[in-house]
């Protein structure tokens, strides 16, 4: 079974309640605080941060000019759907 490359330890502070939350999951999973904390990371990741993320790609096309006139995308869907009515 091949290792998921970890990276250096992090240290981070969780408000008392959420730390407590994550220690009773991670004892009634027989599982250590991390594997709890990545898990919900991913989870997070996966939502949220996906698209967060998103609109940060965005943002960096828009910077570096890879946008299209709104007007041109507008008039080519019109085009297209004017070739499907007749």
């Amino acid at each position: 079974m091949s290792r998921i490359p970890l990276s250096e330890p992090l240290t981070l502070r969780l408000p008392v309640d959420l730390l407590a939350d994550v220690e009773r999951i991670a004892e009634t999973c027989d599982r250590p605080r991390s594997w709890v904390i990545v898990r919900a990371l991913r989870d997070y990741m996966a939502r949220e941060g996906a698209d967060v993320l998103a609109i940060r790609k965005g943002r960096d096309q828009v910077d570096s000019g890879e946008v299209h006139d709104l007007d041109d995308v507008l008039a080519e869907i019109d085009a297209i759907i004017a070739t499907k009515v007749a």
